[in-house]
């Protein structure tokens, strides 16, 4: 093994968090890097390392100051060692309760804020920050909807620090060509105005063109300073996820896991539903309960698989789609009620809907749409608690012989349906993921359990982004998203078994989204968007060459090493 040249020493070293191996540095090591005396005696071994930072993990009070690595060989290796277990804790909910107290909890930077009052230095921060490295992944959020808790402001910074740890440990991006980003565009959110400690930007939302002008600001900066860098935008405001996403897309490598992330995931779960109940996508008649970003995005990601898929027009695609949210179905009767930003093609004719029929004045509520449609898919991202109720679940049942039913709000409080009601009041013929994590569930008139899939983005994007990385891929098109959802949806071990979940556990999530890597990486170069010169029975070996992995290397001091 050859030796990583290191030109740190001494605490700077033991203070560096990509190169800190704490008690696993050797005796030859300690004396090369004055580390003498700095640590205890006795050097262990990773594995070592790993039962004494579980050990803290079971006897601590709380899980928030485990969060903060200071070593990210340990740090991630033992997370990997235990991912179902304590993705909590990077993750939600651990993760909302930390950016919610972000400006009482803060220690020491994580990444980057850019505010408005700053902006003339936005590009020597950039430049600081970079200190002339290359990144792989730059994850932005301006914290306006985060993780179901949201307008946190300035706290966005943590949930760019925790994406870019999904990346790490699903998808073996290196963390340390990772930058979290937070734009401090200001808050409406009151009770951050007006906590003395707050750290942010003290002003309400920017908005409008101001707003629109400092984001491209931001991104052409990224696009200058790091031009091969993923940028993934996350947990932006419904009114500009989208507008964002479709500005960029065509420019440089862009990805919206709000938008493309839950719709990928879905769409790979119906795939996977199909394989059981049979058919083609478009042949489906889908209720998608919920118009938020969430919910349009998943209209959309299915509408373009169709296109793709099966050779449907956009006008046949956008009929297979069925939106209804607060106010009823979107309709052209209730257009000024309808948002701006939500593709005209999923708005329904009031009346010369020749599959359906009438719609009638008023009776335009959930189950009326589900009795006059009779869908084979409902999902569900309204956040409405039990808005998949037994009526409901009933008459879908009625109208189609496996009902796919999708309650994908998070977390479990805002859950649209319980997976043990759905399987009761579908007698045991419903075909169920859901956003959060549940217990198998009991079969109506069997003794056996059916293990309930959970819809996670982490089980796609990761692999997506890493795809378009490795490829070097110039943007991330509706081809390689299609991708990376097939090759998720043929891990299903529903494909063998229909009692089995539509999706792989968590646990695989690792393996899962190697293979995700690997098709997406397909897809870019038989795109042409990718100018990587590898033979296709070697990629495999490429992308695990440049896969990230929690190990310890050698280290050999040299003036001219990293010191990153």
């Amino acid at each position: 093994m050859t030796a990583l040249k290191v030109a740190l020493k001494g605490p700077s070293l033991l203070l560096n968090p990509s190169l800190n191996k704490g008690s696993a540095f050797t005796r030859k090591e300690r004396e090369e890097f004055g580390l003498m005396g700095l640590l205890p005696i006795q050097s262990n071994s990773l594995e070592e390392q790993q039962n004494r930072a579980y050990e803290q993990y079971q006897n601590h009070q709380s899980n928030l100051s485990l969060r903060t690595p200071q070593n990210w060989v340990l740090f991630y290796s033992l997370i990997i060692r235990h991912l179902k277990e304590m993705f909590p804790v990077i993750y939600t909910p651990t993760e909302a309760e930390a950016i919610a107290n972000f400006s009482h909890l803060f220690r020491r930077p994580e990444g980057i804020w850019l505010s408005p009052s700053d902006e003339e230095h936005m590009e020597q921060s950039l430049i600081n920050v970079m200190d002339g490295q290359e990144f792989d992944l730059v994850v932005v959020s301006d914290g306006e909807a985060i993780l179901g808790i949201g307008d946190q402001g300035s706290g966005a910074i943590g949930i760019s620090s925790a994406k870019g740890m999904i990346y790490t440990l699903v998808a073996g991006v290196d963390p340390a060509r990772i930058l979290p980003v937070a734009l401090d565009v200001g808050t409406n959110n009151k009770d951050l105005l007006e906590d003395d400690m707050y750290l942010g930007w003290r002003h309400e939302r920017m908005r409008g063109e101001t707003y629109l002008k400092f984001v491209d600001k931001f991104v052409s900066l990224i696009r200058k300073h790091q031009p091969n860098a993923l940028l993934h935008f996350e947990d932006f405001g419904v009114d500009n996820a989208q507008k964002l996403l479709d500005t960029y897309r065509d420019e440089h490598p862009v990805f919206n896991d709000d938008v493309q992330g839950t719709g990928a995931v879905t769409l790979a779960t119906l795939q996977a539903a199909l394989i059981v109940t049979g058919g083609k996508l478009s042949e489906q008649r889908i209720i998608s309960f919920g118009a938020g970003s969430a919910g349009l995005g998943i209209a959309r990601q299915l509408r373009d698989a169709a296109i793709l898929l099966d050779g449907v027009s956009e006008e046949e695609a956008n009929k297979l789609i069925f939106l209804v949210d607060k106010h009823g179905l979107l309709k052209q009767g209730i257009s000024d009620k309808i948002r701006d930003g939500i593709d005209r093609g999923f708005v329904r004719k009031d009346r010369d809907e020749k599959d359906i029929g009438e719609w009638p004045e008023g009776e335009n509520d959930l189950l009326e749409v589900i009795k006059r449609v009779k869908p084979t898919v409902l999902i569900g991202t309204s956040t409405v608690a039990g808005a998949f109720n037994e009526e409901i679940v009933r008459a879908m049942a009625e109208g189609t012989e496996r009902p796919i039913i999708l309650p994908l709000s998070n977390p479990t409080s805002k859950c649209e349906a319980h997976p043990k009601d759905l399987m009761k009041w579908t007698n045991g013929k419903a075909l169920i993921a859901t956003g959060s994590p549940y217990d198998p569930v009991d079969m109506p008139g069997s003794s056996e359990k059916y293990e309930v899939a959970e819809c996670n983005n982490a089980l796609v994007y990761p692999g997506l982004g890493m795809g378009a990385i490795v490829s070097k891929a110039d943007r991330v098109t509706d081809k390689m998203i299609v991708a990376a959802c097939k090759a998720l949806g043929d891990m299903s071990p529903a494909r063998k078994d229909p009692k089995k979940p539509l999706l792989p556990d968590f646990e695989d999530a690792q393996a899962v989204n190697m293979e995700i890597a690997l098709a997406v990486v397909k897809a870019a170069i038989d795109e042409g968007i990718s100018d990587l010169k590898v033979p296709e029975e070697d990629l495999r070996s490429y992308l695990e060459e440049r896969t990230w992995k929690a190990e310890y290397a050698e280290y050999k001091y040299d003036p001219e090493g990293i010191a990153f």
